[in-house]
């Protein structure tokens, strides 16, 4: 099962990533939060979004370390690392559709969002650690006795301010991109964590 566990983290990673390089070709259209962070530094400091993606990363890993350790696994490393490398790789590749300032702009960025839920809901699902910011939010909330969605949104508010104060674009899929991505990140989340347990249950019996 380890093996599974390991293999479906790995998928998801890849095809959030994806998810990630599609919508970062339509970013006029505006971006989730953490994603016009990486743009921005890009943008005003050079490296690459991926490199940015990763320093974020461990920066967040570093405060949740500190917060709460149980929070930081390998995992979560692997989750900071990978994202950010196939965001540069896929980019790199020249693949996926550009910008063409029209309706179907609006179509491409669906489509990204789609890909990042289902992605994320399938490395989620797999259960060897969560990414960056889930853990750096969850250390908060334990330290300080809020919500989840309460530091998330307080969080997420504070890192769109400061993007946009340093040139990040903020448009209108950066306010409608998480009531998009959530409901198929949990749908998606829930069938494979349930279809995980139940593999497991059967093993389990084999084994007895």
């Amino acid at each position: 099962m380890k093996m599974i566990r390991w293999g479906m983290f790995f998928i998801g990673l890849a095809v959030f990533s994806l998810g990630i390089s599609t919508t970062i070709n339509v970013n006029h259209l505006g971006l989730h939060p953490w994603d016009v962070l990486s743009i921005a530094f890009f943008d005003n400091f050079g490296l690459s979004i991926g490199s940015w993606n990763i320093i974020i990363g461990v920066c967040l890993i570093t405060v949740s370390f500190i917060l709460d350790r149980s929070y930081v696994r390998i995992g979560t490393f692997l989750n900071a690392m990978i994202i950010g490398s196939l965001i540069d790789f896929y980019l790199w590749l020249d693949f996926l559709p550009k910008a063409s300032y029209t309706w179907t702009d609006s179509v491409i960025m669906m489509i990204g969002i789609v890909i990042m839920g289902v992605g994320g809901g399938v490395y989620n699902a797999a259960g060897v650690g969560s990414g960056p910011r889930d853990g750096f939010m969850l250390s908060i909330s334990d330290k300080t006795g809020m919500s989840v969605q309460k530091v998330r949104i307080i969080t997420e508010l504070i890192i769109l301010v400061f993007a946009w104060l340093i040139g990040g674009v903020i448009f209108v899929f950066t306010f409608l991109f998480t009531f998009i991505q959530s409901p198929i990140f949990q749908f998606v989340y829930m069938r494979m964590h349930h279809k995980l347990l139940d593999m497991e249950m059967l093993q389990e019996r084999k084994v007895s």
